[in-house]
C-alpha cells in the first residue's frame, strides 16, 4: 500500500469509557480482514512515563519488548493484535516537551521563539506518523487520553486537526467515543451530552466521522437518526457500544455494528474478506463455557483496584480457556495477612499468586503467604517481588537466617538474600532505570519451566533493580531451593522452584505482560493446571472423609 491511513479516537463527556478497548476491537477486524494494524496512545500528562506513577494513580505499568514503561492501554493492543508494541506507541506530553526543549537547547530552531503552535503540535505529528513512516503499517490507530475539553488535551487536538487537513479526508479519520445515559427518572435514553461533547470537539475544528455510543441500552433508529443529524455524521456511522460482559465480546460486537466497513468506506480502503475470528471465537466459546473451576488468591498491596493488575487478570483469562477452566480471582491484601488471618483467607485456595510491587508495605503478609504454599505444597507463582519474598521465606525459616532480607526494606539486614543490582548502585533516578525489556534466559533440564515452556531458551521481560544474591545461592539449592533459570550474560537468576513441591515457581521476569488471546502465556497456563489438579485431589481427600 502506496499510504499509510490514519484513525484517531477521542473521548468526550466522562473517562473510562473504553478509548483503548473500542481501539483494539477495530484494529482486530481490520487486522482479521488483511490490513497490517498498529495503535499508539497519546497521553496528556506532563510524566515522561508512568513508570514512576502509583498504580493508585494509574493502574498498572506496562512493559514493551525494547523496554519502554507504558500505559496500561498497550497491554490491551498487544493482547487483542497479538503483536509487539514499542517505544513508539506510547507519547505522553512530558516526552514531547522533552524532546521540543532539547531541540531548542541545542539550537535547531535558529533563534525563534518556541510555541505549543507551531511546535509542540509539529513533535506530535511527528510523531503520530512514526510508526506509519518506520514501520510500513497499513493503518495506525491513535488513541488520545482524556476527554475533548481537557485542557492538557488541546495540543493533541490540534495536532490531529492539522494531520487531517493534511493528510485529506480519504487518509485521516475521527472516532469520537462517548456516551449516551440512561435516567431511570425519564425511562430514557439521553442524547444531549453525546450533543455538546460532539460540538466541542467541532470548536476545536474537528469533524466526528463515526461516533461510538456506549450505552447500558440498545439505541432505538430514532435516537440513531438523532444523533446523526445533530452531530453531523451519517446514520450508519452512529455505533452502538452496549454493556459487555467481558472486553473480549467487543470485536464481535463492533462487527456487528459495521465499524470496521464504516471505517474502510471513509478511508477509502477495500473491504476484502470478512474478517476471520476462528481462533478468537474459539476463546470465547471456552472462556464463556468452562468445565471446571479453580480459585486463584492474588496476594499485593493494590488489590483495592483491578487496574493495578491489569495483565495479571488478563492472563488468568487467557489461561483459564486455554484450560477450559473458570479462574475465580481472590484479591488479597498482603496488609492483613498475619497469623491469625492467614487460614481464613488463604486455606480454600487452590493457589496462590504473590504479585509484584515495590517498598516494604505489606512485605511480611506475602512472606506468611509463601510459607503457607510452600508448606502446604499449595501451588504458587511468584512475579518478580513475589520470587524475591520465596527466597526471603525460604532463608529465614529453612536456612534459619531469621533476619535475612532484601536490601530494598531492610539495608542494614546481615542476610541480603536480595540486593541492589551492581550496575543500579549509582543510579539515583527513578524513572526508566531499571532493568527492563526483554532478557534471555536458560532453563535447566528437568525443571518445571523448561517442561511448561518446552524449550531451553526463552525470552521475558523485566521491570526490576534488585535481585537474587548469588552468594547464598549453594546454600539455597542444598537445601531445596534450586535455580532453574540463569541469564548467561549476567548470571543472574531468573527462576526458583522447590522440586519437592508438587508446583513452586518463582520468577524474577514479567510473565502477564507476554500473554494474549492467541498464545496465553505457558507459565500461567501450567499454574492453573497445577491449581486444577490440586482442587481435584482437594476435593477427593474431602469426599473421602
Amino acid at each position: 500500500m502506496a499510504e499509510t491511513k490514519y484513525i484517531f479516537v477521542t473521548g468526550g463527556v466522562s473517562s473510562s469509557l473504553g478509548k483503548g478497548i473500542i481501539a483494539a476491537s477495530l484494529a482486530k477486524l481490520l487486522q482479521a480482514r488483511g490490513y497490517k494494524t498498529t495503535i499508539q496512545k497519546l497521553d496528556p500528562y506532563i510524566n515522561i512515563d508512568p513508570g514512576t506513577l502509583n498504580p493508585y494513580e494509574h493502574g498498572e505499568c506496562y512493559v514493551t519488548e525494547d523496554g519502554a514503561e507504558t500505559d496500561l492501554d498497550l497491554g490491551h493492543y498487544e493482547r487483542f493484535l497479538n503483536v509487539n508494541t514499542s517505544q513508539a506507541n506510547n507519547v505522553t506530553t512530558g516526552r514531547i516537551y522533552q524532546s521540543v526543549i532539547e531541540k531548542e537547547r541545542r539550537g535547531e530552531f535558529l533563534g525563534k521563539t518556541v510555541q505549543v503552535v507551531p511546535h509542540i503540535t509539529n513533535e506530535i505529528k511527528e510523531r503520530i506518523q512514526l510508526l506509519g513512516k518506520n514501520h510500513d503499517y497499513d493503518i495506525v490507530i491513535t488513541e488520545i487520553g482524556g476527554t475533548v475539553g481537557d485542557i492538557e488535551s488541546l495540543p493533541y487536538i490540534e495536532a490531529v486537526r492539522q494531520l487531517k487537513w493534511e493528510l485529506g479526508d480519504d487518509n485521516a479519520l475521527v472516532i469520537h467515543l462517548t456516551l449516551v445515559p440512561y435516567l431511570s427518572a425519564a425511562g430514557e435514553l439521553k442524547t444531549k451530552p453525546t450533543q455538546h461533547s460532539v460540538k466541542t470537539l467541532m470548536e476545536s475544528g474537528i469533524k466526528a466521522d463515526i461516533l461510538v455510543c456506549r450505552t447500558e441500552h440498545e439505541l432505538s433508529d430514532d435516537i440513531r437518526r438523532k444523533l446523526a443529524l445533530f452531530c453531523n455524521v451519517k446514520q450508519e456511522a452512529v455505533i452502538q457500544s452496549i454493556d459487555a460482559s467481558t472486553i473480549y465480546d467487543v470485536p464481535n460486537m463492533m462487527l456487528e455494528e459495521g465499524l470496521d466497513i464504516v471505517t474502510l468506506k471513509k478511508l477509502a480502503l477495500p473491504e476484502g474478506s470478512a474478517p476471520n475470528l476462528t481462533q478468537w471465537n474459539e476463546f470465547l466459546k471456552k472462556h464463556k463455557n468452562p468445565k471446571h473451576e479453580v480459585t486463584i488468591g492474588l496476594i499485593g498491596k493494590y488489590v483495592e483496584l483491578q487496574d493495578s493488575y491489569k495483565s495479571i487478570l488478563e492472563s488468568f483469562i487467557h489461561a483459564g480457556a486455554a484450560n477450559e477452566i473458570k479462574v475465580k480471582v481472590e484479591s488479597i491484601h498482603s496488609e492483613f495477612i498475619n497469623e491469625t488471618t492467614i487460614n481464613k483467607k488463604i486455606a480454600h485456595l487452590d493457589g496462590i499468586l504473590v504479585a509484584p510491587g515495590f517498598g516494604e508495605r505489606g512485605i511480611e503478609g506475602k512472606i506468611d503467604a509463601v510459607q503457607f504454599a510452600r508448606e502446604h505444597k499449595l501451588p504458587f507463582l511468584g512475579i518478580c517481588l513475589g520470587m524475591q519474598m520465596a527466597v526471603i521465606e525460604f532463608a529465614r525459616n529453612v536456612l534459619k537466617l531469621k533476619k535475612a532480607n532484601s536490601t530494598e526494606m531492610d539495608p542494614a539486614t546481615p542476610h541480603p538474600v536480595i540486593d541492589i543490582m551492581e550496575e543500579q548502585k549509582e543510579i539515583t533516578d527513578k524513572g526508566g532505570t531499571m532493568r527492563l525489556g526483554s532478557w534471555e534466559c536458560e532453563l535447566k533440564e528437568g525443571s518445571i519451566a523448561r517442561e511448561v515452556y518446552g524449550t531451553a531458551t526463552i525470552h521475558e521481560r523485566h521491570r526490576h533493580r534488585y535481585e537474587y544474591n548469588n552468594r547464598y545461592a549453594v546454600q539455597m539449592e542444598a537445601n531445596g531451593l534450586v535455580s532453574t533459570g540463569i541469564n548467561p550474560e549476567t548470571k543472574l537468576v531468573e527462576i526458583v522452584e522447590i522440586p519437592e513441591h508438587p508446583w513452586f515457581v518463582g520468577v524474577q521476569y514479567h510473565p502477564e505482560y507476554k500473554s494474549t488471546v492467541a498464545n496465553p502465556h505457558p507459565l500461567f497456563v501450567a499454574f492453573i493446571k497445577a491449581a486444577k489438579t490440586y482442587s481435584k485431589e482437594k476435593n477427593n481427600a474431602t469426599l473421602a472423609h
